[in-house]
């Protein structure tokens, strides 16, 4: 490392335990053609991202920080709902003039298609967000150091499934990214919070930044747009969800938008399900492995169904849930996965067994009715929407209030 230097090129998380990662990517190699392994330039870029951020959002939070977030918040806020007024500083109206002018390779059609394709699945594209998308996810012991510094266990799994589900729900209904629309808005409040947790913890005495690089960095950002638009598309296949190649790419279409509006760099968005899945693969080689965080997120993740606000029949339900979770968690994770996680190991994919053929069934049925696709859309969009009830109950729905970034 240079003199002086602060930080090294590349973390020392970067490629920790590839043959971990292999384990863990192994399924995708099923799913991709030709070899996705990592050139030697992909490679270092991929550590390389580590330890980038997003230059747009870091310079708004480092003045709203200065000016005091009191005095900026609300400001943030009412440009978000209303759009900006006259008299709005400037550091304000250089960030809106930048998310709000879209990149020239947007397609409006193919986002209300997006759209459309991530409600048609109904619950099953939310099993596979939690079962998969999220508690897989945390095999990445490096992410969840994250959620420890900040203190976000204490806010509890519960807590954390429903804000995340709330947002994904609000950014995938058909017209959701439109300009001052929910899930617009959503994703800038959830873009201002990665910044205001990257500013924080970079000067957290715990942080160790030659070991895990910068805080929510672009490598860490890339992970989750995956979870939400690979991971989504090719886990409702495997239960029994029979998404068309034109809906994987208009899924695909939107959440490069998504991705874009989160700050991620254009060069970690991909156009294609393949190109997802080999980008996929390479992260998931230059992870680091699993370890205790991965037990503390996991196990609360699976007591999450114990937890939620039925209406009625509340223990019943909650049982019933928690067994379906981890039935499906079986499938998709396998056995050493589910020992990284600390969850039990003797358990059957039953669900996914038993529920496939009748899911495939039903898609199919109503593809080949008139006017049957856009009922299952319908269908299942209001049934998303339904599930927000039984996360939230009575609780305000929306994001946890951003960290103080002083």
């Amino acid at each position: 490392m240079a003199e002086g230097s602060t930080r090294p090129a590349i973390p020392r998380r970067h490629g920790a335990d590839v043959q971990t990662g292999r384990r863990i990517a192994g399924p995708l190699r099923w799913l991709i053609r030709g070899n996705p392994e990592p050139s030697a330039g992909q490679w270092q870029a991929i550590g390389e991202s580590w330890n980038q951020g997003d230059p747009v959002m870091d310079r708004l939070v480092h003045w709203m920080a200065a000016e005091g977030l009191g005095k900026t918040k609300p400001l943030f806020d009412r440009a978000l709902e209303q759009g900006l007024g006259p008299d709005a500083p400037t550091p304000l109206r250089r960030f809106f003039a930048e998310v709000e002018a879209r990149p020239a390779w947007v397609n409006p059609q193919l986002l209300d298609e997006g759209a459309r394709a991530c409600g048609i699945s109904g619950l099953a594209g939310l099993y596979v967000l939690r079962d998969l998308g999220l508690m897989a996810g945390y095999q990445a012991s490096a992410i969840n150091r994250t959620l420890v510094l900040t203190g976000s266990l204490q806010k509890g799994a519960q807590r954390r499934t429903a804000e995340t589900t709330k947002w994904w729900i609000d950014a995938t209904r058909p017209g959701g990214m439109e300009r001052g629309a929910p899930g617009w808005r959503g994703t800038l409040q959830v873009r201002l919070i990665h910044a205001m947790v990257r500013r924080h913890l970079q000067r957290h005495p715990e942080w160790d930044a030659a070991e895990l690089g910068l805080p929510v960095n672009q490598g860490d950002m890339h992970g989750t747009y995956l979870a939400f638009s690979v991971i989504f598309l090719f886990g409702q296949r495997l239960l029994g969800v029979p998404l068309t190649a034109r809906e994987g790419r208009a899924a695909m279409h939107l959440w490069k938008y998504i991705g874009w509006l989160l700050g991620l760099d254009e060069r970690w968005l991909g156009d294609s399900e393949q190109a997802g899945r080999i980008a996929l693969y390479q992260h998931a080689l230059a992870q680091a492995p699993p370890d205790e965080s991965s037990r503390q997120l996991g196990r609360p993740l699976m007591d999450e169904p114990l937890q939620r606000k039925y209406r009625n029949l509340g223990w019943l339900r909650g049982r019933w849930n928690h067994a379906k979770h981890l039935s499906i968690e079986r499938a998709f994770l396998g056995r050493a996965g589910m020992r990284a996680l600390g969850l039990p190991e003797d358990v059957l994919p039953w669900y996914p067994v038993l529920s496939f053929g009748p899911r495939l069934g039903w898609h199919l049925a109503h593809r080949l009715l008139p006017g049957g696709r856009e009922r299952l859309v319908r269908q299942g969009l209001k049934a998303q929407e339904e599930y927000l009830e039984v996360l939230f109950g009575n609780e305000q729905r929306g994001l946890a209030k951003p960290i103080d970034a002083h």
